[in-house]
């Protein structure tokens, strides 16, 4: 072992977030050997568990909650649950927090994303979020009472507790100010076939419609309308949890999420950041993403801790994945479609099952699949790839994904 691996190994690594990204961070250092002290700083009191169950089982009653099935104490991690950060002094390599200061050598950043609250509606009675498990727990009583609910926001957040409201048996209505459902995350196109699954569950979707103000058992809208709602739930975005971090000196960005660079590592030594809270620049897409998506809280992780052993790996430049369960229809989405030329569609959006691809000059750079999960896996290695396809072909639903290249 050299002398600076052996340094390396006895530092103190200090992951503030106890969500999927810090989590991981955790214990991919673990898995790749690191020996030194490493902590685990959570704000929330529960075990570290998993967000996507939240707006499925969980909230169904389905199963109680989604703890990870990580055995810290053997892995050596020391949690400290229920601790809040209140800022970080990166010249004196110190946090501070609500119950004094905590030292560290290399710091990582993995705080997440916190959900926009809908101006007004704070302190409301009946006005909820969903984030986090005690979100999930304290609207689990209010789906079993069948009340009537309104969803704000029609993005995937929307759609999924939109789901699981009308499986419980709720009457639901959804309030989106766009004129179209998932608009900050689609083209209009091909969000306007989905608007037809909130009618084929049950749903009510209003576009266009912008809440003026909730007022206790009702929504109403800026055009004086009225709707009744029981409870009400904001799913109107998400944005990086990093206000702590304003007085710290380390860059953020037009979002406020941390500025990586393409290894994760930030403007302060000894300080990276990755998942929610991050965004970092592509080389593929030729821009900075800020991706709020699990599958980059699972992946960041492995580049973050190579660097903290001394590792030399690849920049970090995935293809964001995600996927959503929405009113019967598994969803799932790779790459980043910015910036392409040319759209083409597999299959008729109005049935159950088809697919979108993007390309830029002739290559593959992203693809939306609605029950194509073939299309996905295959679209997905085309796209890191970088193969070039042939268009004639790839509009064909019958074919395989990987037979229509160029």
């Amino acid at each position: 072992m050299s002398e600076q691996t052996e340094t390396r190994g006895t530092r103190r690594v200090v992951v503030v977030g106890a969500g999927m990204a810090g989590v991981q961070t955790a214990v991919v250092l673990r898995e790749k050997g690191f020996s030194g002290p490493v902590t685990l700083i959570g704000a929330e009191p529960h075990q570290p568990y998993d967000r996507p169950p939240l707006s499925k089982a969980v909230l169904l009653g389905k199963a109680e909650g989604s703890a990870f099935d990580v055995d810290f104490e053997a892995l050596g991690i020391e949690l400290q649950l229920g601790r809040e950060v209140l800022g970080v002094r990166p010249g004196d390599h110190e946090l501070d927090t609500a119950t004094g200061p905590v030292p560290y050598d290399v710091l990582v950043l993995a705080t997440g994303a916190e959900p926009v609250r809908l101006p007004g509606a704070e302190g409301v009675p009946g006005v909820h979020l969903l984030r986090t498990l005690d979100d999930a727990e304290r609207l689990r009583p209010v789906l079993a009472r069948q009340h009537d609910i309104v969803v704000v926001g029609a993005g995937w957040i929307g759609a999924e507790f939109a789901t699981a409201a009308r499986e419980a048996g709720c009457a639901v209505t959804v309030v989106e100010a766009a004129d179209r459902p998932l608009a900050g995350a689609l083209p209009a196109e091909v969000a306007a076939p989905m608007a037809a699954w909130y009618a084929n569950s049950g749903a009510v979707l209003r576009t266009h419609a912008r809440v003026e103000s909730v007022e206790d058992g009702t929504v109403v809208l800026d055009d004086g309308s009225r709707v009744s709602a029981g409870a009400v739930v904001v799913g109107i975005g998400a944005r990086p949890a990093t206000a702590w971090l304003k007085d710290s000196g380390i860059e953020l960005g037009t979002y406020g999420e941390v500025v990586a660079d393409d290894h994760l590592r930030t403007s302060a030594p000894d300080v990276h950041a990755v998942g929610d809270c991050a965004s970092f620049p592509s080389g593929r897409y030729g821009e900075r993403l800020l991706v709020h998506h699990w599958d980059n809280a699972l992946q960041g992780p492995r580049t973050v801790a190579a660097n903290i052993i001394g590792e030399s790996p690849e920049p970090y430049d995935p293809v964001p994945y995600f996927w959503s369960e929405q009113f019967g229809r598994f969803v799932q989405y790779a790459g980043h479609h910015a910036s392409a030329d040319t759209t083409v569609w597999r299959g008729d959006p109005t049935g159950a099952a088809w697919s979108v691809c993007w390309l830029r000059e002739g290559r593959l750079v992203a693809l939306l699949a609605v029950g194509r999960p073939r299309d996905l896996a295959q679209g997905r290695r085309l796209i890191e790839a970088g193969t070039a396809m042939d268009p004639e072909l790839l509009a064909d639903p019958s074919r395989p994904l990987k037979s229509a290249t160029a």
